[in-house]
């Protein structure tokens, strides 16, 4: 068994991450901690806390990443919600035992050094759902 212990952060797609950092630290008061580039993903992303929750934003390294594709099919916008986990591992053969369709059947790095995993859209309602570890 795993047990979700919160909403971890709301990934954001955008095209351009110093414009976008521009709304949230000019315009609504918030402060950027920590940018890295993931390579694995083809994407820079930076956090912004918000309470007990990030928004995390998104920009393709790359015009064959998955935020790129995701933003030609869809525009900016929400392109996953996290949900940080006890036990990544057990979350996901849990999901995977109960017949969940899943992209990840093993844990990826993610920015931050947390250990992530991504639910499939058509088993969540269409929502790209993603599991997060942090120790």
């Amino acid at each position: 068994m795993f047990k979700v212990t919160k909403v971890d952060h709301i990934g954001i797609a955008v095209k351009d991450l110093e414009q976008a950092k521009k709304f949230y630290t000019e315009m609504l008061g918030m402060e950027v901690q920590g940018e890295e580039v993931v390579e694995q993903q083809k994407v820079k992303v930076c956090f912004i806390p918000s309470g007990d929750s990030e928004v995390e934003l998104l920009e393709s390294t790359s015009p064959d990443g998955p935020i790129a594709k995701f933003i030609e099919k869809n525009g900016e916008g929400i392109q996953h919600i996290a949900l940080r986990v006890d036990n990544i591992e057990n979350a996901l053969a849990d999901l995977k035992a109960k017949g969940v369709r899943l992209i990840d059947e093993t844990p990826r790095y993610g920015a931050g050094g947390a250990s992530i995993a991504f639910v499939h859209p058509k088993a969540t309602g269409g929502i790209l759902l993603e599991l997060s570890e942090r120790k």
